[in-house]
């Protein structure tokens, strides 16, 4: 299959994907095998919920349309232009997918096949339906892919190589059990925003959309703030409280009743305005319904510790404070180009 070949089918997904949003669905005559795909997809998003209680319609449409942003041929030219991508044979490739927010692996599954390689997939069984829905429709675009594409069930046999996500605990596992295999294993990371007070009631708000997408349950969701020493958090709880109207989610609600009586019972301060309880912590994970704070003395000093916990670290926020951070609301819109814990997947796969 030619380099056009692929990329043409991944940029008529995107032209699929992009009929489909939180406002309105609509379908667009010339994009391909609507026919076969619309209405079933509609279908699919509405009964993501029932599947995983996390994957909300807007959380799936948000998703979705991030995908579609994403996958047009000007972004896969940029994200592409550097890599030389002739690979005489192809190696098999296993992918064990996590499945905390809706198609968080679709840009590996993205990358072994673009790279030219075939690709065993196994889900998770919080996300088992929405990848294997967009493979069908990319196997009707170009047929070639299905001898490429494989779902596995039960041991993942017979791949050369493997990129595997999931949290410390199974990452451990993950690397006894793939010691001999060239693999890239994901472990948890979080995000952080540092704060200096003079931020835009705008740029908290939306840091807010940083915090809250998915729920927080992204390793790119901001789940701690540093602030200077004195730092008022009234403009934040004010700007923030646009997005209440998560409380109503019950999977949220019951997070944060049982983690806030949790740091209740444990005697924490806490500061809480009926969404969402913040405390001050040293550590970068915090709960569901939780952000976690810290002070810092100086930006300077403030930097290279983030520099020496960087293993730790997704995506920094910041109004051009740190180095390397990124604007306020852009946590959940990465480019094809922003890797994942900054580990050049394309690279590895070229290479391995």
């Amino acid at each position: 299959m030619s380099q056009n070949n692929k990329k043409r089918c991944f940029i008529e997904l995107g032209k699929f994907l992009s009929q489909f949003s939180e406002e309105k669905n609509v379908k667009n005559p010339i994009v391909l095998y609507n026919e076969l795909f619309f209405e079933d997809f509609e279908n699919l998003i509405q009964l993501s919920q029932s599947h995983n209680g996390w994957y909300t319609p807007e959380n799936v449409y948000f998703s979705i349309q991030s995908w579609a942003t994403a996958l047009t041929e000007e972004n896969l030219d940029q994200w592409l232009a550097s890599y030389h991508l002739e690979i005489n044979e192809p190696k098999n490739v296993g992918l064990i997918l996590a499945g905390n927010i809706p198609l968080v692996g679709f840009h590996d599954f993205l990358s072994v096949l673009i790279s030219g390689n075939n690709v065993l997939i196994k889900t998770s069984s919080n996300d088992q339906f929405l990848l294997p829905f967009l493979v069908k429709y990319i196997i009707a675009i170009e047929p070639e892919f299905s001898e490429k594409i494989t779902f596995v069930e039960g041991k993942l046999e017979n791949f050369d190589a493997v990129i595997a996500t999931g949290n410390n605990n199974t990452a451990r596992y993950f690397e006894y059990y793939f010691k001999d295999k060239p693999s890239i294993i994901r472990k948890n990371r979080n995000s952080v925003a540092v704060l200096n007070g003079k931020e835009t009631k705008e740029q908290l708000i939306a840091l807010g959309e940083d915090i809250f997408r998915y729920f927080g349950l992204g390793c790119r969701n901001v789940s701690k703030l540093f602030v200077p020493k004195g730092y008022s958090f009234n403009a934040f709880f004010e700007a923030i409280f646009e997005y209440q109207d998560i409380i109503h989610y019950e999977k949220y609600a019951n997070n944060y009743d049982y983690n806030k009586a949790v740091f209740l019972m444990s005697n924490f301060k806490l500061l809480d305005n009926g969404f969402l309880t913040i405390k001050e912590d040293s550590s970068y994970a915090s709960p569901i319904s939780s952000v976690f704070y810290e002070f810092y003395d100086s930006i300077e000093e403030l930097q290279i510790r983030l520099r020496s916990e960087s293993e730790q670290i997704q995506c920094i926020v910041s109004n051009n404070l740190v180095e390397n951070s990124i604007d306020f609301g852009q946590t959940q819109k990465p480019n094809l180009w922003d890797y994942a814990d900054n580990v050049d997947t394309i690279s590895f796969l070229l290479t391995t």
